[in-house]
């Protein structure tokens, strides 16, 4: 039981930071190696003083749900997170982690919608005038895809868990 407990602690570490990068690193769509976009910035390589300039990205109703799906799910799995630390020393001998398997669910749900929305409504995301097949998704996109199976099997395993002395 110590085990599961380590690697739930490790595998919620694990998510948790993937989560952050996914929400907060500039990687989401790659248009080429000079332009990347994020949920929450547009940035150009600037080779003449070799570095990135960003601005805002266009605010649509689409990329507004996907940037609020992404923080609700670092919201739950952080508090998920902090509860289960409380628990560990409030919860009583044979005691369910259940509302921390639950948060750790709904992360895992809240980040497969924001990725299921970015994926099919990536056009008017990005932008309706740019042509698609000249970028490709960057590693946040996949980080949050990753964070979903992850996600949910630990807030299973969260459920599943007693807390023993």
């Amino acid at each position: 039981m110590v085990f599961l407990l380590i690697f739930l602690t490790m595998l919620h570490l694990l998510t948790l930071t993937m989560l952050f990068i996914a929400t907060l690193q500039k990687s989401w769509w790659i248009w080429d190696d000079l332009e990347i976009t994020d949920l929450w910035y547009n940035c150009f390589h600037d080779n003449a003083t070799n570095t990135w300039l960003c601005a805002a990205t266009n605010e649509s109703d689409w990329l507004q749900s996907v940037q609020a799906l992404m923080v609700l799910s670092v919201v739950f799995s952080s508090i998920s997170f902090l509860v289960f630390l409380g628990h560990l020393f409030i919860i009583s001998k044979g005691g369910l982690f259940y509302l921390i398997g639950f948060c750790q669910a709904f992360a895992g749900l809240t980040t497969f919608a924001a990725c299921l929305i970015f994926t099919f409504h990536r056009k008017e995301i990005l932008s309706k005038s740019r042509d698609l097949s000249k970028g490709s998704f960057g590693y946040c996109f996949i980080l949050a895809w990753l964070c979903v199976p992850l996600l949910l099997i630990s807030g299973f395993l969260y459920v599943q868990l007693r807390k023993k002395d």
